[in-house]
Order: C-alpha cells, then sequence, then structure tokens
C-alpha cells in the first residue's frame, strides 16, 4: 500500500435517494475519484464514476444505500482503486443536524449513530439518510475509522441573541428549538479562503457568505467566527430555495390547516418539497428558470424577483448587524455559476463601496476569484465551496488522535 493510498479519506453524502462521493487525500487535495449513486430504491438507478480522465455509468437496480455504496466499491476496484486493497485512512460522512450535541468532528460509535437517529425530528429528510450512508459503510468498511461532519457545528456559538426565538422558553427548552444554522461546513471553508484571497488573518475581516444552491443559506462572521445565519431550527428558514420558500408567517401554517384542511405532513410537504422557486415557477432549476424568464414566462420572473428581493434583504441586515463588510462572496451552483443573480443582489450599492465589475463578472472562470474594482473598499468574491475537502480534513484531524 502506497502513502498516498493511506493519506486517502472516502468522504460520503448520503442523500435519501442518492449517494455522493469522494476519493481524495486531504493534505494535497489531489482527487482519485469522485461519483454519484443516483435514484436508489428505483428500477432504473445509475452510478456515475469518474477517475482521472475516465468516467464510468451503470443503469442497475439498486435496492437500499448498502447496495448502493457495494456498487461504488465495485466501480473502484474495476477501476483501479480497489478500496480494500489500498485501504483509506477514514470514511467521513456529511450529517445535516448535530442538535444542541454535536459541535465539531465526531468518531462514529454505536452511540453516537443512535444519537444521530434521535436528532432525526430535527430533520427528517436529512439525517435519516445521512445514517443509511454511515451505517452502510460501517458494515462494508468495519475496519476503517468512521467520522461524522455535521453541517449545523460551524453555527453551534451563534451569539445567544442570534440564536433564540421569541417563544415560551421552557417550551424552547423541552424541544431543542433555537437556531441551529445549515451549510456550516461550506460556509467555514468559504471564508477561510476569503481571508487567504485578501491575504489577512480571519480575525481581521468581516465578511458575508451567500451559499446558493437548490438549498440556500447566508451567513454574517466576524472575525473568522459567525455571528448570525439564515437557517434556523431547520433548513426551511432564510433564502429563497429551489423548493423551500425560506422565512414565512408562522401563521400561514395555521391557517393551511384550518382552511385548506391540510394535515401536519401535507403542509411538512408542501413547504419542503413544493415551495421556493418551485411554488412559484413551477421549476427549481436556476437554469430552467433563466429560460422562462427569457422567453416572457411572468411566473418564471415573479419567482426570480422574490428570490432577489430577499438575497438584499439579508445583505442589508448582515451589513448593519456587522457594522460594516470586507467581503461578500458567492459560493454554490447559483452563486458561482450566475453572474446575473450576483449583478442583480448587489445592484445600485456603490454608495455603500459596493460594486460588482461586469467584465470580471460575466467571465467564465472558475477559479476563486475578485469581481468587484480592485479600488473598492468592499470585495466581491466569488468562491468555490468544497465541502469534501473540509470533511477529509476534519475527519483526518479526528483520526489523527487516534494515532
Amino acid at each position: 500500500m502506497g502513502k498516498a493510498a493511506r493519506n486517502r479519506v472516502l468522504v460520503i453524502n448520503s442523500g435519501s435517494s442518492s449517494i455522493k462521493y469522494q476519493l481524495l487525500d486531504p493534505e494535497s487535495s489531489v482527487v482519485a475519484a469522485s461519483g454519484i449513486v443516483e435514484r436508489i430504491g428505483e428500477d432504473d438507478s445509475a452510478i456515475e464514476h469518474r477517475a482521472e480522465s475516465s468516467t464510468t455509468e451503470r443503469r442497475v437496480a439498486i435496492a437500499d444505500h448498502t447496495a448502493g455504496l457495494r456498487l461504488v466499491f465495485e466501480t473502484f476496484a474495476a477501476t483501479g482503486h480497489d478500496l480494500e486493497e489500498e485501504g483509506v485512512r477514514a470514511v467521513g460522512h456529511r450529517v445535516v443536524h448535530g442538535g444542541e450535541v454535536f459541535y465539531r468532528p465526531t468518531l462514529i460509535d454505536d452511540d453516537v449513530v443512535a444519537t444521530i437517529a434521535d436528532l432525526a425530528a430535527l430533520a427528517p429528510l436529512h439525517n435519516p439518510a445521512n445514517l443509511a450512508g454511515i451505517e452502510s459503510a460501517r458494515a462494508l468498511l468495519p475496519g476503517v475509522p468512521q467520522v461524522a461532519v455535521f453541517d449545523t457545528a460551524f453555527f453551534h456559538g451563534l451569539p445567544a441573541a442570534a440564536r433564540t426565538y421569541a417563544i415560551d422558553a421552557k417550551v424552547a427548552a423541552a424541544h431543542g428549538i433555537r437556531k441551529y444554522g445549515f451549510h456550516g461546513t461550506s460556509h467555514e471553508y468559504v471564508s477561510g479562503r476569503v481571508a487567504e484571497l485578501l491575504g489577512r488573518d480571519p480575525s481581521e475581516v468581516n465578511q458575508i457568505v451567500f451559499h446558493l444552491g437548490n438549498g440556500a443559506s447566508a451567513s454574517a462572521i466576524r472575525g473568522g467566527r459567525p455571528v448570525d445565519t439564515s437557517m434556523g431550527l431547520t433548513p426551511l428558514e432564510g433564502l429563497v430555495m429551489g423548493t423551500r420558500p425560506g422565512d414565512l408567517d408562522p401563521g400561514i401554517v395555521a391557517h393551511l390547516a384550518r382552511s385548506a384542511h391540510l394535515d401536519i405532513d401535507q403542509i411538512d410537504t408542501l413547504l419542503n418539497r413544493d415551495s421556493g422557486l418551485k411554488g412559484l415557477s413551477g421549476v427549481n432549476d436556476f437554469r430552467e428558470l433563466r429560460r422562462r424568464i427569457d422567453s416572457g414566462d411572468e411566473a418564471a420572473r415573479l419567482a426570480y424577483e422574490v428570490y432577489i428581493h430577499r438575497l438584499r434583504r439579508y445583505l442589508g441586515a448582515y451589513l448593519i448587524e456587522l457594522g460594516g463588510v470586507d467581503a461578500i462572496t458567492f459560493t454554490a451552483g447559483v452563486g458561482e455559476n450566475s453572474p446575473q443573480v450576483r449583478a442583480d443582489a448587489l445592484a445600485g450599492l456603490a454608495r455603500f463601496g459596493i460594486e460588482v465589475d461586469p467584465a470580471a463578472n460575466a467571465a467564465g472562470d472558475r477559479t476563486a476569484r475578485r469581481i468587484s474594482p480592485p479600488d473598492t473598499p468592499v470585495a466581491v468574491l466569488v468562491v468555490p465551496t468544497n465541502e469534501e475537502l473540509a470533511i477529509a480534513r476534519a475527519a483526518r484531524r479526528v483520526v489523527e488522535r487516534l494515532d
């Protein structure tokens, strides 16, 4: 077994019907292979596996996550990276909700598994799927340390005023109701990269990070530590998202129950799967939304305007909360790939030192870069997120303490 293989970490992001994975060296950042298993539990399940310069695709029925991971291991072996022969240093798992219990990368044992299962009430769409990946990987790689990295961990230390909801304090304490925040691995990684790009210590930088994908969140970070974030008890709060509404008058839930006679599960489905851009326009893919806008679709245009309105509202709130910023950064699928969103979100803010250079913004560069004029006081940046690398590095730190 070579040194490179021994240093590799397998990162698994297990969703309800998919498994995203990456085998990489957390020190060099070199990715040996990556891929995705999709439509688990359906007849037309598929795997797409990328290694070096080649891509392997297969369509085959995959019954469950264990079968999916077994197929991943078989594909690794068939493409020159037998995980059992080469060995891996650790397996790092993305887990969405850590509640009050988990706020740092954690070595997985039976007690940790049981607690993650208990926390499923706070993230019913996410934690059970994450747990399925964990249990499958533990069964298939029983001798390899497994580490859970929690989406909520970065925001665990939010100031009390930012994390507290104004409801009955005893009820909140009894049921774990507070702002937890999500996408923390991405916000932590990106904010660290921003400090590097500015050539400053993170403790010297006030910044706002917009993680804009199908799920979307914003964070206000002062001196390297978050002081606020848009998502809350669950990933429903905050910005408008692909299928989630973000901020919502809580009275709407009671109104739907009384007026539309929807039960709690129907309301939950409505808010998690059929709201946001999809609820307003019929689509949650941003590229299709833009195509519909360009063809004159008024519902798509309104959906986009609501999306931008919410972005600007959070931007304004965080500018005040931080007392000014050194950087505003866009990341994730929409944030990295939509010049229009970036330009519209920051339009008309020159008086606050915030401008976007049209040419730099429109450039197709995929690397981390500044898209504001060099002489403006606020740096506007596009920084590709790399949650897999962040998870791999966190997992490596945990297992190094075991050596």
